[in-house]
């Protein structure tokens, strides 16, 4: 009886946890995504996860728009492995720079030593704010990651770790806001920008706020 008790509580937390989030991907195919910018062949679905194929993938974005929300997602990285997570994107132009990228990236390999600015670095907003702290786990192993976009704050969390809490009203730089057009976008899809590496994804939902 103890141990139903607990199994129940335990099941109830987790759904508590949860509520209010909508599935992204269905673990069986790309339904709900839209490929534009294709490299090689793109992506797939392979046990229950998106992959970015290896030396390609392109830009996969979410069907529709989304302004303030919370997305949840678990990621794994081969090593060496690069790709970025798109926020408040459009469908055209470089997602980096018309929308945001969050950076998803084994830093700490070898082929990156002494070649990365500090706002590249995983978890960072690429090219504005640098991640503060990391909390990657190995090459190889899912990472849990959490990112609230609400208004102009951005916080990215790592494994139950705060990496990134920045708001987008403080970039005053007019050459930086000229670059980064995408900074004053309120809405847009969100989605994954595959650099050539065999990244992998799972597990994918939002809750707008």
């Amino acid at each position: 009886m103890r141990l139903l008790v607990v199994s129940l509580a335990l099941a109830l937390i987790c759904t508590g946890a949860e509520k209010g989030f909508t599935p992204l991907f269905n673990g069986k195919d790309l339904s709900g995504w839209t490929l534009v910018n294709k490299k090689g062949d793109g992506y797939q679905v392979k046990d229950g996860a998106i992959v970015c194929a290896n030396k390609g993938g392109g830009n996969l974005l979410s069907e529709r728009d989304f302004a303030n929300f919370v997305l949840r997602f678990e990621f794994k990285l081969p090593p060496g492995g690069n790709n970025g997570i798109g926020l408040r994107a459009p469908l055209s132009g470089d997602v980096a720079y018309s929308g945001m990228e969050i950076q998803i990236l084994d830093h700490d390999h070898q082929k990156y030593k002494g070649l990365l600015q500090p706002w590249q670095k995983n978890g960072s907003l690429y090219n504005v704010f640098p991640a503060a702290s990391d909390n990657l786990r190995p090459a190889g192993s899912w990472n849990e990651q959490e990112i609230v976009a609400e208004g102009s704050k951005i916080r990215v969390s790592l494994n139950g770790k705060t990496i990134l809490d920045a708001d987008i009203s403080t970039v005053k730089d007019p050459e930086v806001l000229k670059k980064h057009p995408g900074l004053q976008r309120t809405s847009g899809r969100v989605g994954f920008l595959g650099h050539n590496d065999p990244v992998e994804f799972r597990n994918i939902r939002i809750k707008e706020l």
